[in-house]
């Protein structure tokens, strides 16, 4: 359906003999200094304008936006298609085939539950490096990747035929944010809408948080969660309040010695020491012109390690360049130039160019940026590279004595660190305690090892025990690619080894990395460190990492050394690499070959020798160091247009594998009640057209009391499966052996595994509990054998609790949610029995899944935490004035009263996270899926 164009914005634009209709900006007043970003938001409101949901009011809004006021007006965005990644997906493919089955109950047509919007699904997070430093590691991972998980892959290709406008990348092709930016993304979209040809923004939303990293094409999107993007391939807008801007001056180049990783750690840095929760961030400058395509895509990537909700970048000649690279037709670039300089949407410099307003403002001096890594568990803690030995005996400490506390939580922290939420010079930064083991004397623990092959060494705290180059992030990334191995090369060439205890691997995030290589000649120098080809998806960086050497492996457990992993990743979260690696750290692919030739985290690359040549003579890390003159060069004569073409030519066919692949037949869904992997969620049983009244929370339990920066990684992990957990016994129980577990990502479409799975990182404090991780909590139910407050796992607890009626609520500190878009995060919350989270801030994505869940996300009074109002978890809950929303109303705060076993009682009003009206609406309704689903019955 047409826009009803108020404002007579629908106009021809002619682009090489083709003719387009657009929406021109021109047509509403202010537009000229919006951000880029609302640029794209205005066009959005302009085209889709229907004078109800969207009106010539809210276009307005957009045009007169108050750059320095606090986000008020709700709007409706419209994103132009959904992408999505396999662990995310397979559960959104799961609830459409769920929801086509309800819409039937509910008397509909399940024919409308078909995708609206182009959406678009990348395998690329179940491949598992369980293969490693040998010529045939790609091939064996492949197929022990398609034996793991046939049952899924044979789901989604169900769903490729069930489903209109729906397609799959196959596994092995590439990671989704890299084969976004470059095959999927459009930039400029062009669709046949009611008979006319029209031209737009390419503008999507993604199940997973990286999605951000397509901001460096221009290209509007950020991450949501799985329930909000089946909204969206519904056809149901986004709801959002118009953000701030926050602008983010570039200026300089990157100096010699310096990579687009350690830019983005320190962009990372700065931002989430200033605060961008809910913000969009855009990049304007002198500099922007000097900031290649590539690393513009390396900064977007990290929004959510910085947390706005997108980090982008407007459209100039490098965006054309890059276009051109990969592969995009000639008609499709010139269109990308027309338009965007039709819309005022072209990056330019110059007195004719009126600057953008924005809400706040940063600066970076492009020339001030040194290499860096970030660590141990969160991406915001950068610490410059000749800080990182001492930073890292400054922690090891707590590591050993299990100390090491939540990340930001102040009290965890010993009184003389004056910066538990993170530094601002980048030289001790975050959650570092007190010095104390001194740098003179570190914990230390030889432990001897001898390897399957033989070889025999020693291994102590800090080794490097996985080195992999990985994620999206930066193997995109052609300038940090090539650096790392031109810097095997040299490695090579003057002797240099890696030790034997690091597992190392490549992890290429398209098939195009691989090519380029091939050509410059680099995979045997590559191959010689251990770097051998293991799979192109996610691997290490979302916890496919692999076990260890059983020898390696074995001697890390018995001797409870606290040792490393080295990645080129984005996330660092504990728990989330390997389970026998407790410190994670975050860096440059040839600072990843560094660490993997030094062996330890204990090592200063200024005044260490990583060994000596064939001569004896010690050799240097600058003496190895490639001049990014000849990464540039080497990069230009090996990357070619048609390395993008050959690669992307056929990319939904994939290869036999694939292609022979049993698949169901039908537009609903045989469930197989013995699945493992894919079973029918409970989401919609008994649901009815009219919704139930929503109901004040009374006699609730706490169920975990948490720390600060809890992330979604804490709260739904992805990665191994506990054998003793009650996940891993559930999948004991139904004939699944250990071996063939898999991880949480891959079980995603089972409710079951999953909901055990909630609150089971084994890196979890509950502080109810004293000195005990992992996913268990106090029951506090009396009963015959119960005399209250015993020991249990969260999810027996949760039953117990259920099976009693008795509601349950969270407790958290700052950032509730952090991390990835993970719906499971909210969806197993939901269906644990939680009512309500009680929390000092949270991030944005798992807020509003929470409210797509109907669980209701509070905040304590400004100010106040669970500690300062004296709240230890064993209290008992209610919380009133919830009912206002029946009355179409969202108040703003509500009571919550909690009751000590004493009868004392705490007092305190809560502030309802319930940001905008259309999240009062899923809230009234049970969660998004049930409100979407009444829409689409009613018509």
């Amino acid at each position: 359906m047409g826009s009803v164009d108020s404002f007579k914005a629908k106009g021809t634009l002619e682009v090489g003999g083709q003719s387009y209709e657009i929406y021109r900006l021109a047509a509403v007043e202010g537009q000229e200094t919006l951000p880029y970003s609302l640029k794209v938001l205005l066009e959005n409101l302009l085209r889709t304008e229907d004078g109800a949901n969207i009106t010539a009011d809210h276009i307005r809004a957009i045009g007169s936006w108050d750059a320095n006021a606090e986000p008020d007006t709700e709007i409706q965005f419209t994103p132009a298609r959904v992408i999505m990644q396999d662990f995310t997906g397979v559960p959104c493919v799961v609830d459409l085939a769920t929801m086509r089955e309800a819409v039937a109950d509910l008397g509909g047509d399940p024919a409308r539950i078909n995708p609206l919007a182009p959406a678009e699904l990348v395998i690329d997070h179940s491949v598992i490096i369980d293969v490693f430093g040998r010529s045939d590691a790609f091939e064996r991972n492949v197929e022990i990747e398609y034996d793991r998980n046939r049952e899924r892959y044979q789901f989604l290709r169900w769903g490729q035929t069930a489903f209109d406008d729906f397609k799959v990348v196959p596994p092995g092709t590439g990671i989704v944010h890299q084969v976004n930016i470059e095959h999927l993304a459009r930039t400029v979209m062009v669709r046949e809408i009611d008979g006319e040809r029209v031209a737009y923004p390419d503008t999507c939303v993604g199940t997973d948080s990286h999605t951000t990293m397509v901001n460096g094409l221009g290209v509007l999107g950020w991450g949501v969660g799985g329930i909000e993007a089946e909204a969206a391939m519904l056809g149901q807008p986004v709801s959002m309040l118009i953000p701030r801007v926050v602008g983010f001056k570039l200026k300089g180049s990157i100096p010699p010695g310096a990579t687009a990783t350690d830019v983005v750690l320190t962009i990372t840095e700065m931002l989430r020491g200033h605060g961008v929760v809910g913000k969009f961030v855009e990049f304007y400058g002198e500099g922007v012109s000097q900031v290649p395509l590539a690393n513009r895509a390396t900064i977007g990537n990290m929004s959510p390690e910085f947390g706005s909700t997108c980090a982008i970048f407007p459209i100039d000649d490098v965006t054309l360049d890059y276009l051109r690279l990969t592969g995009r037709s000639d008609e499709s670039v010139a269109l990308v130039e027309a338009y965007a300089k039709e819309q005022g949407m072209w990056l330019k410099a110059g007195p004719d160019q009126p600057e953008a307003r924005y809400s706040e403002y940063l600066e970076l001096d492009l020339s001030t940026v040194v290499p860096s890594i970030a660590g141990p568990k969160r991406p915001q803690d950068r610490i410059a590279l000749t800080d990182a030995k001492s930073a890292f005996r400054k922690v090891l400490p707590t590591y050993v004595a299990h100390e090491e506390g939540d990340a930001g939580n102040a009290s965890s922290f010993p009184a003389s660190d004056p910066s538990p939420q993170g530094s601002t010079d980048g030289s001790n930064g975050g959650d570092r305690p007190a010095d104390t083991g001194g740098v003179s004397g570190r914990p230390s623990k030889k432990v001897s090892v001898t390897d399957a092959e033989g070889r025999e060494f020693e291994i102590d705290h800090g080794i490097v025990s996985i080195a992999s180059i990985t994620s999206c992030t930066n193997t995109s990334n052609p300038s940090v690619m090539m650096a790392a191995a031109m810097l095997a090369k040299n490695a090579v060439e003057k002797g240099l080894s890696v030790a034997p205890w690091v597992k190392t691997s490549m992890a290429p995030g398209s098939k195009v990395v691989s090519d380029y290589y091939e050509k410059a000649g680099m995979w045997p120098y590559l191959e010689k460190l251990g770097f051998h080809l293991v799979g192109y998806g996610c691997t290490t960086c979302i916890g496919n990492s692999g076990p260890l050497n059983d020898e390696i492996s074995t001697a890390i457990n018995d001797n409870d050394l606290a040792v490393v992993s080295v990645l080129s990743g984005n996330r660092n979260f504990e728990g989330r690499i390997n389970p026998d690696v407790k410190m994670n750290y975050l860096a440059s692919p040839p600072l990843v070959i560094a660490y993997a030739l030094a062996g330890t985290m204990d090592f200063d690359f200024e005044t260490e020798p990583l060994g000596q040549d064939q001569d004896g003579n010690d050799v240097f890390l600058r003496d190895i160091w490639v001049a990014p003159a000849d990464v540039e060069r080497t990069i230009t004569e090996s990357i070619t247009q048609e390395m993008f073409t050959k690669d992307y030519a056929d990319v939904f066919a994939g290869d036999e594998r694939w292609q022979s692949l049993p698949t169901p037949q039908g537009d609903t869904f045989e469930w197989d009640g013995e699945s493992t992997y894919v079973r029918k969620p409970p989401y919609f049983d008994g649901m009815r057209m009219e919704t139930t009244p929503v109901s004040d929370i009374e006699g609730a339990r706490v169920l975990a009391k948490l720390g600060d920066s809890v992330t979604t990684d804490h709260i739904s992990p992805a990665g191994a499966i506990k054998t003793e957990s009650p996940a891993g016994k559930y999948l004991a129980e139904h004939g699944v052996e250990r071996k063939d577990f898999n991880s949480y990502g891959s079980r995603r479409g089972n409710h079951e595994v999953m909901i055990r799975g909630t609150f089971a990182n084994i890196r979890l404090k509950n502080l109810l509990l004293d000195g005990v991780e992992g996913g268990f909590t106090r029951l506090f139910l009396k009963s015959d054998g119960l005399s209250g407050g015993e020991q249990t796992t969260i999810y027996d607890a949760s039953q117990a609790y259920q099976a009693a009626g008795v509601p349950l609520v969270i407790l958290s500190g700052k950032e509730y949610g952090s991390g990835s878009s993970r719906d499971w995060a909210a969806k197993g919350t939901s269906l644990l029995g939680v009512k309500a989270v009680i929390a000092e801030s949270y991030e944005r994505i798992h807020r509003s899944n929470l409210i797509g869940m109907g669980v209701i996300p509070l905040q304590y009074p400004a100010g106040q935490t669970a500690d300062s109002l004296g709240l230890d978890g064993t209290e008992t809950f209610s919380i009133t004035g919830i009912t206002a929303l029946n009355e179409g109303t969202t108040p703003r705060t509500v009571k919550v009263v909690a009751t000590k076993e004493s009868g004392e009682t705490v007092e305190f009003d809560a502030v309802v996270r319930i940001d905008t009206p259309g999240e009062a609406d899923y809230y009234r309704n049970g969660g998004i899926l049930q409100y979407v689903l009444r829409s689409l019955v009613n018509g």
